[in-house]
């Protein structure tokens, strides 16, 4: 059924959560499942004077039924997550603008996000009906902030050039659609250009121009327009529309060229939404169009088409570090027969507890198919669990199907173990309990990146008898949201919560009050510092021998740390190591020798394993047994942060054949860890604050007592103002500028008719021009900066920030951070 629905009264199908309703804003990404245009037997459609129900606008291509599965993601700065996770598994995305604010921070800071996954784009200007919408700014503004050119697809028609706006004007196919005023949105009168010159012979000028400037910004990147072009004599609006958008489907998916369609509307009053419905389909890509997912297996990395035809498995068998066994048995299976078996493979990309339905885990399927009932290995937790059911979701609402495809996104109720990131994979003939045969078994979709918390509080239960019921309520909370980390303080034995920002702790404390219904209350939110070493140690020996869990165990290691500079903890593997991984800011090296460089030793630490361990499993129990050390500082109750940790083994002397178990393994890689800790924190450590990338948007007015805030009183340091080229983003670093004269972009209705130019030099001196601060600060002086900056740009101030890194709190601050640590 055709059904409006509107952000501005809470009625929004995909914020279905009460507090979302409450609080007017998306705080989780919902999924929504459709067909545009729309089936027959949804009765949807628009009708037109020229066109029959549900017939699409832009072109008869798009008269096939295709399913479109839309994430709507929150745009809020403290649930960031929510939307990296999101554009880790969509294929292209339509980016919405407010007419009035243009380019908001926030956008700039999802665009950067989006261009990191080579996503194609398109923008949707909205609420061009609203006082001060300029469409003409806001496209230049594409330009200058967002580093891209704007392909402008449609123009807005504003009765008599300054009355109401009423409707838009296609460029592509130069005619215009007007919706009558107070409509719901299912009637559009098409007029084409010739009817529209009586009417509004201004508004067809400005089309013929748009067209003008869309075919030679497209010439400029396509040689196939280009022959067209030649062929109509170089006359631009003779060009075939149907070729101008196979030109611009061309340049989107080339995410090289930086073109992306620009199209307008309002959809409070329903204007515009159809054509962006008919672009959605017409340019963005379909699954086959996308580039192949990344895929790990073992340490070997490629892309799933190169495992699934075999290239992929057969590099495998050299590199992959197994035993012979093992090695002998897959060389005998074939790794094509083995390929061959792989029904399906998706990735869990979200997870959510739903008090009807229990949990949902999101899935988006990369290959093959899942079925009914079909037995799911999940390899990164090495468990197999049942698909008893499949749904397609419809935000809050779910309809059953039996099967999930390539491409598609759907939910699978019951599963107890997978989490967000989590790779699943459907095999013909997988044992239940060991899963598909190697490499398969180790198969990964590149994971999801989960940024670090910067904020925490402590949850308290009301009552002992409570605790119980406490724990499974964050646990289910945690699984949903892999941004909220939890921690127990061990000497105060508080449990501690940790996110992204003040408004993400808070609405956690929401939905484990009133959602999960634990009986606990959040403490003072308090930011979440980090310890770091100043010296290196000696190295440690450890041994350990005893029993653990009613079993003999025996192994031992030898562990150096020392201090890192920030950075180092992602470069590259040392030479003659075999494993070194950045972990939550550190970098663990496990130190073993490499086939190449010393078979003899690898030999012999392969001989003294035990025939259930394999090399791969015991630098991971090492790598755990380092992490648990890591996560407590010797002095205050803060992870360490930027410490190199390096454990290696003797095989003669530290590997005792059965005893030496992973729990010996993790167990004195602990210990000998800890004990490197405390005795290099002895000569002393520091602590580190969190630092934020800050992006303010003021009034020029406010822009001095803003900046002056910000360097003096909040000890920051401002990085530029608006679009210099100082900036803190790695990929806006590397974007060229783009050439505002080259960029086209209609004037705007109450410019008094002069061009954007002339309006850059009057709001050169204009007070109210809005100006965007670029700076980096402490986060302890962003606690409660809202309300502040609000106060000194009279309400017009606006900020949003993301962690950049930890630095080191040196002078005054770092005493009286000390004094407020220890309490004294």
């Amino acid at each position: 059924m055709w059904q409006s629905i509107h952000v501005d009264d809470g009625s929004t199908v995909t914020d279905f959560l009460p507090a979302e309703r409450a609080r007017g804003v998306t705080i989780q990404s919902a999924a929504i499942t459709f067909y545009w245009p729309p089936r027959p037997e949804n009765h949807g459609g628009v009708e037109t004077k020229t066109q029959k129900a549900g017939t699409p606008l832009l072109s008869p291509s798009t008269q096939e039924h295709h399913m479109i599965n839309l994430i709507d993601t929150p745009g809020h700065a403290d649930f960031t997550f929510e939307v990296v996770r999101s554009l880790r598994i969509l294929d292209g995305a339509v980016c919405i603008l407010d007419g009035v604010a243009g380019v908001e921070a926030q956008t700039e800071k999802v665009w950067y996000q989006a261009a990191k996954h080579n996503i194609p784009k398109i923008i949707y200007i909205n609420k061009l009906d609203r006082d001060g919408a300029a469409f003409g700014r806001t496209v230049q503004e594409i330009a200058s902030r967002l580093y891209t050119w704007p392909a402008v697809c449609q123009i807005p028609w504003f009765e008599g050039g300054k009355g109401r706006f009423c409707g838009i004007g296609d460029v592509i196919s130069l005619r215009a659609y007007r919706w009558p005023d107070g409509g719901d949105g299912k009637t559009i009168e098409t007029i084409n250009l010739d009817n529209l010159q009586k009417l509004e012979p201004t508004f067809v000028a400005e089309m013929r121009r748009a067209r003008i400037a869309l075919v030679e910004l497209l010439s400029s990147y396509d040689d196939a327009l280009v022959e067209k072009f030649l062929e109509v004599h170089e006359k631009h609006h003779d060009v075939p529309s149907e070729t101008i958008l196979a030109s611009l489907r061309r340049c989107v998916l080339n995410q090289d060229l930086k073109i992306v369609p620009i199209f307008g509307g309002a959809s409070f009053r329903n204007i515009g939404v159809q054509p962006l419905l008919d672009a959605i389909v017409q340019f963005l890509p379909n699954p086959s169009e996308v580039p192949n997912p990344e895929v790990s297996v073992g340490r070997s990395e490629g892309t799933l088409a190169q495992l699934l035809s075999g290239e992929f498995s057969s590099k495998e068998i050299q590199k992959v570090r197994m035993n012979k066994e093992t090695a002998k048995g897959l060389k005998e299976r074939r790794p094509m027969a083995v390929i061959s078996n792989l029904e399906a493979c998706a990735l869990a990309f979200k997870v959510v507890h739903d008090s009807r339905r229990g949990v949902l885990v999101y899935v988006r399927v990369y290959s093959g198919s899942i079925q009914r009932g079909a037995s799911l290995y999940n390899t990164n937790l090495q468990v197999t669990e049942q698909a008893q059911r499949l749904l397609r979701m419809y935000a809050q609402d779910t309809v059953d199907i039996p099967s999930l495809s390539a491409g598609q996104i759907g939910v699978i109720p019951g599963l107890k173990h997978a989490r967000t990131g989590d790779t699943l994979i459907s095999y013909i003939g997988a044992n239940p309990k060991t899963g598909p045969p190697p490499p398969l078994n180790d198969l990964q979709l590149r994971p999801i990146e989960v940024p670090p918390a910067v904020f925490f509080s402590n949850i308290e239960s009301h009552s002992l008898g409570e605790e119980k019921a406490v724990k499974h309520a964050l646990a289910l909370l945690l699984r949903e949201d892999p941004s909220l980390q939890l921690s127990v303080d061990e000497e105060s034995g508080q449990t501690l919560l940790s996110g992204m920002g003040e408004f993400h702790l808070e609405i956690a404390a929401d939905r484990l009050t009133k959602d999960l219904k634990a009986k606990a209350s959040m403490g003072k939110i308090e930011i979440a510092y980090r310890e770091t070493l100043l010296f290196p140690s000696e190295p440690q020996k450890g041994l350990v021998d005893r029993d653990i869990a009613g079993k003999k165990a025996k192994a031992g290691c030898t562990t150096t740390v020392r201090p890192l500079d920030e950075g180092q903890a992602d470069d590259a593997a040392l030479e003659g190591f075999t494993s070194a991984s950045p972990e939550g800011g550190n970098r663990i090296t496990i130190a073993m020798p490499t086939p190449g460089e010393s078979s003899s030793t690898l030999a012999g630490l392969t001989k003294k394993l035990s025939s259930q361990l394999t090399l791969d499993m015991l630098q991971l129990a090492l790598k755990n047994g380092a992490l648990a050390a890591l996560a407590r500082g010797a002095h205050y109750p803060f992870p360490f942060h930027n410490v190199d940790v390096s454990i290696s083994i003797d095989p003669a002397s530290q590997i005792f054949g059965s005893d030496t178990s992973l729990a010996a393994l993790s167990t004195v890689a602990r210990e000998a860890t800890t004990a490197a800790l405390k005795q290099a924190a002895q000569r002393g450590t520091a602590i580190l604050e969190p630092v934020m990338n800050v992006n303010v948007s003021t009034d020029e007015a406010s822009l001095g007592a803003v900046v002056k805030d910000l360097n003096s009183e909040r000890g920051g340091h401002v990085l530029s103002l608006d679009d210099a080229d100082v900036t803190t983003s790695g990929i806006r670093e590397e974007l060229p500028a783009i050439d505002l004269r080259k960029v086209y972009a209609p004037r705007d209705p109450f410019d008094g008719g002069v061009t954007f130019a002339d309006q850059e030099q009057a709001m050169t001196n204009n007070s109210s021009r809005q100006r965007t601060i670029k700076a980096r600060v402490p986060l302890r002086e962003m606690m409660g900066y809202l309300k502040h900056l609000r106060s000194i740009t009279g309400g017009r101030g606006s900020f949003v920030m993301s962690a950049d890194r930890f630095e080191r709190v040196v002078g005054s601050r770092e005493k009286v951070l000390q004094k407020e640590l220890r309490g004294y």
